[in-house]
Protein backbone atom coordinates (compact mmCIF):
# COMPACT_ATOMS: atom_id res chain seq x y z
CA UNK A 1 0.00 0.00 0.00
CA UNK A 2 1.11 3.55 -1.09
CA UNK A 3 2.39 5.99 1.87
CA UNK A 4 -0.52 8.42 0.31
CA UNK A 5 -3.74 5.33 -0.08
CA UNK A 6 -2.32 4.65 3.64
CA UNK A 7 -2.74 8.74 4.84
CA UNK A 8 -6.31 8.72 2.74
CA UNK A 9 -7.52 5.18 4.96
CA UNK A 10 -6.52 6.35 8.13
CA UNK A 11 -8.07 9.80 7.80
CA UNK A 12 -11.19 8.20 6.74
CA UNK A 13 -10.97 5.75 10.08
CA UNK A 14 -10.61 9.47 11.85
CA UNK A 15 -13.81 10.80 10.63
CA UNK A 16 -15.97 7.41 10.78
CA UNK A 17 -14.45 7.44 14.48
CA UNK A 18 -16.27 10.93 15.53
CA UNK A 19 -19.09 10.24 13.61
CA UNK A 20 -19.70 6.74 15.75
CA UNK A 21 -19.52 8.16 18.97
CA UNK A 22 -20.66 11.57 18.31
CA UNK A 23 -23.62 10.94 20.81
CA UNK A 24 -21.78 10.18 24.01
CA UNK A 25 -20.00 13.84 23.54
CA UNK A 26 -21.17 16.58 25.04
CA UNK A 27 -22.20 19.58 22.51
CA UNK A 28 -20.08 23.22 23.75
CA UNK A 29 -18.26 21.42 26.34
CA UNK A 30 -15.46 23.82 27.45
CA UNK A 31 -16.39 26.28 25.53
CA UNK A 32 -14.95 28.74 27.20
CA UNK A 33 -11.71 27.00 25.74
CA UNK A 34 -12.56 28.93 22.18
CA UNK A 35 -13.11 32.83 23.46
CA UNK A 36 -9.55 33.77 21.85
CA UNK A 37 -6.02 34.79 23.06
CA UNK A 38 -4.33 38.13 22.68
CA UNK A 39 -5.79 41.28 21.05
CA UNK A 40 -4.11 40.32 17.85
CA UNK A 41 -5.65 37.28 17.39
CA UNK A 42 -9.49 38.58 18.30
CA UNK A 43 -8.87 41.91 15.96
CA UNK A 44 -8.48 39.52 13.05
CA UNK A 45 -11.53 37.89 13.80
CA UNK A 46 -9.87 34.77 15.22
CA UNK A 47 -7.58 34.19 11.67
CA UNK A 48 -4.28 32.69 13.66
CA UNK A 49 -3.65 29.28 13.11
CA UNK A 50 -1.27 29.67 10.07
CA UNK A 51 0.04 33.26 11.23
CA UNK A 52 0.67 33.24 14.98
CA UNK A 53 4.36 33.42 15.89
CA UNK A 54 4.53 34.75 19.59
CA UNK A 55 3.71 33.25 22.88
CA UNK A 56 -0.32 33.50 22.33
CA UNK A 57 0.33 30.25 20.25
CA UNK A 58 0.51 27.90 22.93
CA UNK A 59 -3.44 28.53 22.39
CA UNK A 60 -3.82 29.24 18.66
CA UNK A 61 -1.46 26.49 17.52
CA UNK A 62 1.32 24.96 19.49
CA UNK A 63 3.27 24.02 16.50
CA UNK A 64 3.68 28.32 15.91
CA UNK A 65 5.70 28.31 19.35
CA UNK A 66 8.74 27.27 17.91
CA UNK A 67 9.05 30.99 16.01
CA UNK A 68 9.99 32.40 19.47
CA UNK A 69 13.71 31.44 18.96
CA UNK A 70 15.85 34.23 20.59
CA UNK A 71 14.46 34.82 23.65
CA UNK A 72 11.20 34.04 26.37
CA UNK A 73 7.94 36.05 25.17
CA UNK A 74 5.12 36.45 27.21
CA UNK A 75 1.57 37.75 26.63
CA UNK A 76 -1.06 38.87 28.61
CA UNK A 77 -4.33 39.90 28.24
CA UNK A 78 -7.70 40.70 30.31
CA UNK A 79 -11.34 41.54 28.88
CA UNK A 80 -14.36 42.20 30.61
CA UNK A 81 -17.61 40.70 28.42
CA UNK A 82 -21.07 41.24 28.68
CA UNK A 83 -20.73 44.41 30.22
CA UNK A 84 -18.36 42.90 33.01
CA UNK A 85 -20.53 40.43 34.35
CA UNK A 86 -18.05 37.98 32.83
CA UNK A 87 -13.95 38.57 33.40
CA UNK A 88 -11.68 36.50 31.01
CA UNK A 89 -7.75 36.73 31.71
CA UNK A 90 -5.16 35.09 29.60
CA UNK A 91 -0.94 34.47 30.21
CA UNK A 92 1.40 32.55 28.31
CA UNK A 93 5.24 31.96 28.75
CA UNK A 94 7.24 31.00 25.46
CA UNK A 95 10.81 29.76 26.58
CA UNK A 96 13.29 28.59 23.75
CA UNK A 97 15.77 26.48 24.65
CA UNK A 98 19.41 27.01 24.04
CA UNK A 99 19.56 25.54 20.47
CA UNK A 100 16.60 27.75 19.12
CA UNK A 101 15.16 24.95 17.62
CA UNK A 102 12.64 23.56 20.33
CA UNK A 103 10.83 25.97 22.39
CA UNK A 104 8.96 25.53 25.80
CA UNK A 105 5.57 27.15 26.34
CA UNK A 106 2.95 27.54 29.29
CA UNK A 107 -0.41 29.21 29.23
CA UNK A 108 -3.00 30.36 31.96
CA UNK A 109 -6.66 30.64 30.79
CA UNK A 110 -9.25 31.57 33.42
CA UNK A 111 -13.27 32.89 33.03
CA UNK A 112 -15.44 33.31 35.67
CA UNK A 113 -18.88 35.17 36.39
CA UNK A 114 -18.87 36.05 39.87
CA UNK A 115 -21.26 37.52 42.45
CA UNK A 116 -24.15 35.55 41.01
CA UNK A 117 -27.66 34.86 43.35
CA UNK A 118 -28.08 32.00 45.04
CA UNK A 119 -31.78 31.99 45.22
CA UNK A 120 -32.54 28.34 46.20
CA UNK A 121 -33.45 29.27 50.22
CA UNK A 122 -35.38 32.88 48.90
CA UNK A 123 -39.14 31.19 49.45
CA UNK A 124 -39.74 30.11 53.06
CA UNK A 125 -41.84 26.84 53.80
CA UNK A 126 -44.50 29.40 54.73
CA UNK A 127 -44.60 30.67 50.87
CA UNK A 128 -43.16 34.14 52.18
CA UNK A 129 -40.35 35.30 49.92
CA UNK A 130 -36.74 36.38 52.50
CA UNK A 131 -34.54 38.36 50.53
CA UNK A 132 -31.91 38.38 53.67
CA UNK A 133 -31.79 34.28 52.20
CA UNK A 134 -30.30 35.36 48.98
CA UNK A 135 -26.41 34.50 48.86
CA UNK A 136 -24.04 34.80 46.01
CA UNK A 137 -21.50 32.92 44.50
CA UNK A 138 -18.84 32.27 41.37
CA UNK A 139 -18.42 29.67 38.67
CA UNK A 140 -14.92 29.99 37.45
CA UNK A 141 -13.27 27.81 34.88
CA UNK A 142 -9.32 27.32 34.50
CA UNK A 143 -6.83 25.99 32.09
CA UNK A 144 -3.74 25.39 32.41
CA UNK A 145 -1.65 24.24 29.36
CA UNK A 146 1.78 22.79 28.76
CA UNK A 147 3.01 23.01 25.48
CA UNK A 148 6.15 22.03 23.14
CA UNK A 149 7.28 22.93 19.77
CA UNK A 150 9.99 22.16 17.55
CA UNK A 151 11.18 23.91 14.54
CA UNK A 152 13.13 22.09 11.08
CA UNK A 153 13.40 22.84 7.54
CA UNK A 154 11.53 21.23 4.89
CA UNK A 155 11.42 22.26 0.69
CA UNK A 156 13.50 25.52 1.66
CA UNK A 157 10.63 26.41 4.18
CA UNK A 158 10.47 25.90 8.03
CA UNK A 159 8.29 23.21 8.98
CA UNK A 160 7.02 23.43 13.03
CA UNK A 161 5.15 20.87 15.12
CA UNK A 162 4.19 20.74 18.48
CA UNK A 163 1.66 20.05 20.99
CA UNK A 164 -0.23 20.58 24.45
CA UNK A 165 -1.11 18.98 27.65
CA UNK A 166 -4.27 20.80 29.08
CA UNK A 167 -5.32 20.50 32.52
CA UNK A 168 -8.92 22.06 33.21
CA UNK A 169 -10.36 22.53 36.60
CA UNK A 170 -13.65 24.02 36.80
CA UNK A 171 -15.93 25.40 39.92
CA UNK A 172 -19.51 26.22 40.47
CA UNK A 173 -19.15 27.72 44.02
CA UNK A 174 -19.64 25.21 46.70
CA UNK A 175 -22.07 22.63 44.64
CA UNK A 176 -19.66 21.22 41.99
CA UNK A 177 -16.27 21.19 40.69
CA UNK A 178 -14.79 19.34 37.45
CA UNK A 179 -11.19 18.29 36.65
CA UNK A 180 -10.17 17.37 32.48
CA UNK A 181 -7.13 16.53 30.72
CA UNK A 182 -6.62 16.41 27.12
CA UNK A 183 -4.03 16.61 24.42
CA UNK A 184 -3.83 19.18 21.41
CA UNK A 185 -1.02 18.93 18.20
CA UNK A 186 -0.78 21.75 15.53
CA UNK A 187 1.58 21.80 12.74
CA UNK A 188 2.34 24.80 10.75
CA UNK A 189 4.15 25.61 7.48
CA UNK A 190 6.29 29.26 6.33
CA UNK A 191 7.61 29.32 3.21
CA UNK A 192 8.35 32.51 1.38
CA UNK A 193 5.22 34.84 1.79
CA UNK A 194 2.58 31.86 2.83
CA UNK A 195 1.91 30.62 5.99
CA UNK A 196 -0.05 27.48 6.59
CA UNK A 197 -0.99 25.86 9.54
CA UNK A 198 -3.42 23.18 11.34
CA UNK A 199 -4.31 21.65 15.13
CA UNK A 200 -6.31 19.13 16.41
CA UNK A 201 -7.82 20.04 20.20
CA UNK A 202 -9.08 17.69 22.01
CA UNK A 203 -7.18 15.16 19.83
CA UNK A 204 -7.48 12.16 22.59
CA UNK A 205 -11.26 13.14 23.54
CA UNK A 206 -11.06 16.03 26.53
CA UNK A 207 -12.79 14.90 29.70
CA UNK A 208 -14.72 16.55 32.28
CA UNK A 209 -14.97 14.45 35.97
CA UNK A 210 -17.85 16.23 37.39
CA UNK A 211 -18.74 15.89 41.39
CA UNK A 212 -21.38 17.47 43.20
CA UNK A 213 -21.54 18.35 46.83
CA UNK A 214 -25.10 19.32 47.85
CA UNK A 215 -25.96 19.48 51.59
CA UNK A 216 -29.33 17.65 52.64
CA UNK A 217 -31.37 20.68 52.78
CA UNK A 218 -30.11 21.73 49.33
CA UNK A 219 -31.27 18.28 47.97
CA UNK A 220 -34.87 18.80 49.62
CA UNK A 221 -35.33 22.65 48.26
CA UNK A 222 -34.59 20.74 44.56
CA UNK A 223 -36.55 17.70 45.36
CA UNK A 224 -39.92 20.39 46.29
CA UNK A 225 -39.16 22.87 43.26
CA UNK A 226 -38.93 19.34 40.75
CA UNK A 227 -35.28 20.41 39.62
CA UNK A 228 -33.04 17.35 38.93
CA UNK A 229 -30.80 16.43 42.24
CA UNK A 230 -27.44 16.04 39.17
CA UNK A 231 -24.80 13.14 40.79
CA UNK A 232 -21.46 12.18 39.42
CA UNK A 233 -20.73 12.54 35.58
CA UNK A 234 -18.24 12.45 32.91
CA UNK A 235 -18.29 15.51 30.02
CA UNK A 236 -16.91 14.21 26.98
CA UNK A 237 -15.39 16.94 24.43
CA UNK A 238 -15.12 15.85 20.85
CA UNK A 239 -11.47 16.44 19.07
CA UNK A 240 -12.56 19.71 16.53
CA UNK A 241 -9.51 20.57 13.73
CA UNK A 242 -8.95 24.04 12.57
CA UNK A 243 -6.88 24.71 8.99
CA UNK A 244 -5.51 27.97 8.10
CA UNK A 245 -3.37 29.54 4.98
CA UNK A 246 -2.64 33.10 4.68
CA UNK A 247 -0.10 35.21 2.50
CA UNK A 248 1.44 38.75 3.26
CA UNK A 249 1.51 40.90 0.26
CA UNK A 250 4.05 43.37 -0.01
CA UNK A 251 3.08 47.01 -0.57
CA UNK A 252 6.02 48.67 -0.58
CA UNK A 253 9.35 48.64 0.95
CA UNK A 254 7.34 49.56 4.31
CA UNK A 255 4.04 48.31 4.24
CA UNK A 256 2.77 44.60 4.04
CA UNK A 257 -0.90 43.12 4.41
CA UNK A 258 -0.93 40.14 5.50
CA UNK A 259 -4.49 37.74 5.09
CA UNK A 260 -5.38 34.79 6.73
CA UNK A 261 -8.18 32.29 6.29
CA UNK A 262 -9.50 29.67 9.21
CA UNK A 263 -11.64 27.01 8.88
CA UNK A 264 -12.96 25.22 12.28
CA UNK A 265 -14.81 21.80 11.73
CA UNK A 266 -16.77 20.22 14.49
CA UNK A 267 -17.94 16.89 14.74
CA UNK A 268 -19.94 16.94 18.15
CA UNK A 269 -23.43 17.20 16.58
CA UNK A 270 -25.57 19.83 14.36
CA UNK A 271 -24.34 23.41 15.28
CA UNK A 272 -25.70 26.83 14.23
CA UNK A 273 -22.97 27.39 11.55
CA UNK A 274 -22.41 28.70 7.87
CA UNK A 275 -22.43 25.21 7.37
CA UNK A 276 -23.96 22.63 9.65
CA UNK A 277 -24.97 18.46 9.08
CA UNK A 278 -24.76 15.81 11.76
CA UNK A 279 -21.97 14.50 11.34
CA UNK A 280 -19.43 17.73 10.84
CA UNK A 281 -19.67 21.67 10.86
CA UNK A 282 -17.68 24.31 9.51
CA UNK A 283 -17.19 27.70 10.50
CA UNK A 284 -15.07 30.22 8.72
CA UNK A 285 -13.57 33.24 9.24
CA UNK A 286 -11.19 35.72 7.58
CA UNK A 287 -8.27 38.35 9.08
CA UNK A 288 -6.48 40.84 7.91
CA UNK A 289 -3.18 43.02 9.30
CA UNK A 290 -1.36 46.20 7.48
CA UNK A 291 1.67 46.46 8.94
CA UNK A 292 3.40 49.55 8.95
CA UNK A 293 7.18 49.20 9.09
CA UNK A 294 6.93 46.44 12.10
CA UNK A 295 5.81 49.43 14.35
CA UNK A 296 2.61 50.08 13.68
CA UNK A 297 -0.43 47.88 12.97
CA UNK A 298 -3.92 47.44 11.75
CA UNK A 299 -6.58 44.79 11.79
CA UNK A 300 -9.63 43.54 10.85
CA UNK A 301 -11.58 40.44 10.93
CA UNK A 302 -15.17 38.48 11.02
CA UNK A 303 -16.37 35.19 12.37
CA UNK A 304 -18.81 33.39 14.21
CA UNK A 305 -21.28 33.16 11.69
CA UNK A 306 -24.96 32.10 12.96
CA UNK A 307 -28.33 32.42 11.82
CA UNK A 308 -30.44 34.26 14.47
CA UNK A 309 -34.38 35.53 14.02
CA UNK A 310 -35.16 39.04 12.92
CA UNK A 311 -35.74 41.91 15.29
CA UNK A 312 -39.40 42.70 15.02
CA UNK A 313 -40.38 39.51 13.77
CA UNK A 314 -43.52 38.41 15.88
CA UNK A 315 -43.76 35.10 13.71
CA UNK A 316 -40.52 34.05 15.03
CA UNK A 317 -40.32 32.70 11.69
CA UNK A 318 -37.49 35.09 9.18
CA UNK A 319 -34.07 34.41 10.14
CA UNK A 320 -31.19 36.66 9.17
CA UNK A 321 -27.03 35.52 9.04
CA UNK A 322 -25.55 37.17 11.87
CA UNK A 323 -21.68 37.75 12.39
CA UNK A 324 -19.44 38.88 14.83
CA UNK A 325 -16.87 41.96 13.33
CA UNK A 326 -13.78 43.10 14.94
CA UNK A 327 -10.69 45.77 14.29
CA UNK A 328 -7.68 46.66 15.98
CA UNK A 329 -4.35 48.15 16.34
CA UNK A 330 -1.32 47.15 17.95
CA UNK A 331 2.54 49.40 18.34
CA UNK A 332 5.38 48.01 19.00
CA UNK A 333 8.11 49.65 20.87
CA UNK A 334 11.08 47.54 20.54
CA UNK A 335 10.48 44.77 22.94
CA UNK A 336 7.35 45.76 24.10
CA UNK A 337 3.70 45.49 22.16
CA UNK A 338 0.59 46.77 23.11
CA UNK A 339 -2.54 45.67 21.08
CA UNK A 340 -6.09 46.66 21.03
CA UNK A 341 -9.20 44.96 19.96
CA UNK A 342 -12.95 46.16 19.69
CA UNK A 343 -15.11 43.56 19.21
CA UNK A 344 -18.94 42.97 18.82
CA UNK A 345 -20.39 39.81 20.25
CA UNK A 346 -24.02 39.52 19.35
CA UNK A 347 -26.47 40.76 16.44
CA UNK A 348 -25.38 44.27 14.78
CA UNK A 349 -28.31 46.01 15.62
CA UNK A 350 -28.08 45.00 19.08
CA UNK A 351 -24.73 44.62 19.72
CA UNK A 352 -22.48 43.87 22.89
CA UNK A 353 -19.01 45.82 22.51
CA UNK A 354 -15.80 44.73 24.34
CA UNK A 355 -12.46 46.74 24.59
CA UNK A 356 -9.87 44.44 24.92
CA UNK A 357 -5.89 45.46 25.60
CA UNK A 358 -2.84 43.01 25.48
CA UNK A 359 0.38 43.00 26.18
CA UNK A 360 3.92 41.13 24.97
CA UNK A 361 7.25 41.39 26.39
CA UNK A 362 10.43 39.87 24.83
CA UNK A 363 12.42 39.38 27.81
CA UNK A 364 16.27 40.39 25.90
CA UNK A 365 19.16 38.25 27.76
CA UNK A 366 21.57 40.74 29.19
CA UNK A 367 25.05 40.62 27.82
CA UNK A 368 28.57 41.19 29.14
CA UNK A 369 28.96 44.85 29.93
CA UNK A 370 33.01 45.77 29.38
CA UNK A 371 34.79 47.72 32.33
CA UNK A 372 34.87 51.02 31.80
CA UNK A 373 38.72 50.98 33.14
CA UNK A 374 41.16 47.47 33.88
CA UNK A 375 43.67 47.21 36.91
CA UNK A 376 46.67 49.02 36.03
CA UNK A 377 50.14 46.86 35.18
CA UNK A 378 53.58 47.24 36.09
CA UNK A 379 56.01 47.11 33.15
CA UNK A 380 59.42 47.16 34.00
CA UNK A 381 62.14 48.32 31.82
CA UNK A 382 65.54 47.92 33.12
CA UNK A 383 66.58 48.12 36.52
CA UNK A 384 63.40 50.55 36.34
CA UNK A 385 59.92 50.10 36.63
CA UNK A 386 56.75 51.93 35.61
CA UNK A 387 52.88 51.99 35.47
CA UNK A 388 50.61 52.03 32.07
CA UNK A 389 46.75 52.39 32.70
CA UNK A 390 44.37 51.25 30.02
CA UNK A 391 41.06 53.51 29.86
Amino acid sequence: MSRKNYYIITIIIILCAFTSVQAQFRKYSNEFLNIGAGARGLAMGGAQIASVEDATAGYWNPAALANVQNEPSLSIMHADYFAGIGKYEFAGIAIPTNNKNHTLGFTAIRFAVDDIPNTLYLVNPDGSIDYNNISSFSSADYAFLFSYAQKSTWENGQLNIGGNAKVIYRKVGSFASAWGFGFDAGAQLIKGRWRLGAVLKDITTTFNAWSFNFSDPDKQKLYLTNNDIPVTSVELTAPHLTIGAGYEFKLSQKVSLLAESNLALNFDGKRNNIISTNYFNIDPNVGLEANFNKVFYLRAGIGNFQQALRDGDTTNQKKIWIFQPSIGAGINFGNLSIDYAFSNLANQSSPLYSHIFSLKINFVKSSKKTPLTRTPKVEKVGKTSRRSRAF
